[in-house]
């Protein structure tokens, strides 16, 4: 094992964005593009090391706690680290092109910067088992996203990127509050610490009752849903795409360690997990029912990203019932999936509907008439991440939900198997919607934008990505619940 990689790994994304910074205009996106396929490479050896070993337990510096601040990398941390690179990647690779049309050439120089601080606060925020730094990283990644949902310039971008930075900002404090509660009960900020020698106190509730909302309210779980279709609706098409698939994920990642693991001991996750499961029925029904009534393009996909997030918040009531312990791996497994398809699927069709935008110069999916002529790869691009997204096999997003369907029935919670089967019918009717429209008979397509041919591709390996992981099932399940030790069986450390 080498000791120093991770140290390394989380480092090297923030000295390219200093490396990229102080490069010429026209030249950083060279040293973009170097630095992503560098923190793509990264994760791949930090995940054989965990997969071959075990979960990586280490702090900064050398440091002992509660001095040192503390790494902890299992197979929970594996899987949103390799998506967050091979999402990241794909993302660069099509920024790469679609930076260098005319229109969107002034852009360039901002977006590189900001796009690897972003990817630096994830890697970070996926890695860290410190409180505290945990909020730091939550905004690091809040502000890094705002600012580049205001890359477009527009009014439009303008207004949804200071809606979601104060949601951001409103969702951090609430965050740090709870964190100022937990430290005044342990004296910790070690997450593992503080799980092994918290009290089940009101003080302990109130801090989980913050963080829970704050963290509810970054992750745009219905009803704090309300800044997430703008914000992905109107930023670039790279950058919609990073946003649905990685940076809400960041925060759901965090809200899991905190019910899994901080408080794990507590009573308030078991008596709040229903609460979840509405939500999460909510989120469904009224996502998808919004995304079958819009006529934009990227908001039909962004009131999608409000539907979808409803599968994920199943494994709270999950955990949270009477379940066995071989159907909580399950449920585990399920929400794994559900993560891994969601992301790259989502991105998948956020950087299609770009290059349809492009090639037909309108979002107005009526206008839309005769595109898939011009654009054959994108309209089987968007079809391959529907299948993905409605459930339908061999895909990742088939796997999930048939995970998480019989940990469903193995609880006793019927009710909650609504989400995966009224949010599928749904799905199925705002992707037969959206590709109908694409092939609506015509004189002439309207198309007259270019689209550069990695622009097409990175879409495409995106969504067949998002197929194929179904076939992989064996690594996603052994990371969950062979390296997930603590998170999968609601132990109390490391």
């Amino acid at each position: 094992m080498w000791t120093e990689l991770p140290g390394l790994f989380l480092l090297l994304p923030f000295a390219g964005t200093g490396l990229v910074f102080l490069l010429p205009n026209q030249t950083r996106p060279y040293g973009g593009l170097l630095a992503a396929i560098l923190l793509f490479l990264a994760p791949w050896a930090i995940a054989a090391d965990v997969y071959t070993n075990s979960p990586i337990d280490m702090n900064l510096g050398g440091w002992p706690q509660p001095l040192g601040i503390g790494i902890y990398i299992d197979g929970l941390s594996v899987l949103f680290l390799l998506l967050t690179a091979v999402v990241g990647l794909l993302v660069s690779v099509y920024a790469w092109s679609y930076f260098s049309l005319p229109e969107n050439k002034t852009k360039e120089p901002h977006f590189w910067p900001l796009w690897l601080i972003l990817w630096g606060g994830l890697n970070a925020l996926f890695s860290t088992a410190d409180i505290f730094n945990t909020y730091v990283l939550l905004e690091l990644v809040g502000i890094s996203a705002a600012a580049l949902t205001a890359l477009a310039g527009n009014l439009l971008s303008l207004t949804a990127a200071l809606r979601y930075f104060l949601v951001a900002v409103a969702g951090s404090l609430a965050f740090l509050l709870g964190v100022g509660f937990i430290y005044a009960q342990t004296g910790q900020l070690d997450m593992y610490t503080v799980a092994q020698s918290a009290p089940d106190t009101s003080l302990m509730a109130a801090a989980f009752g913050l963080i829970s909302v704050g963290l509810m309210s970054k992750t745009a779980l219905f009803p704090f849903h309300f800044w997430l279709p703008p914000a992905h609706g109107n930023a670039p098409a790279p950058i919609s795409a990073a946003l649905s698939a990685l940076v809400i994920k960041g925060s759901f990642f965090v809200l899991l360690k905190f019910w899994f693991v901080v408080f794990h001991g507590l009573s308030g996750p078991e008596q709040t997990g229903w609460i979840l499961g509405i939500l999460a029925l909510a989120a469904t029904l009224w996502g998808s029912y919004q995304a079958l009534i819009q006529s934009r393009l990227k908001l039909i996909i962004a009131y999608s990203s409000v539907g979808q997030l409803g599968y994920m918040f199943l494994i709270f009531p999950l955990l949270s019932g009477v379940l066995d312990p071989g159907w909580k791996l399950q449920a585990w497994a399920g929400c794994g999936y559900q993560v891994l398809s969601h992301g790259l699927a989502k991105a998948a069709l956020f950087l299609a509907a770009g290059n349809l935008i492009q090639a037909s110069g309108t979002d107005n999916i009526h206008q839309l008439r005769n595109i898939a002529v011009c654009l054959p790869m994108t309209s089987f691009t968007m079809g391959l991440a529907g299948v993905s997204l409605m459930g339908l096999p061999p895909s990742g997003g088939f796997m999930a939900k048939w995970l998480l369907l019989q940990a469903i029935l193995a609880s006793g919670q019927w009710w909650l198997a609504l989400v995966p089967v009224l949010g599928g019918l749904l799905t199925a009717g705002y992707i037969f919607r959206l590709l109908s429209h694409t092939f609506v008979s015509d004189t002439q397509a309207a198309c007259y934008g270019r689209v550069f041919w990695g622009m097409d591709k990175t879409a495409l390996f995106l969504a067949l990505s998002s197929i194929l992981i179904g076939f992989r099932a064996q690594e996603v399940v052994f990371f969950l619940q062979e390296r997930t030790p603590i998170l999968a069986l609601g132990g109390g450390g490391p």
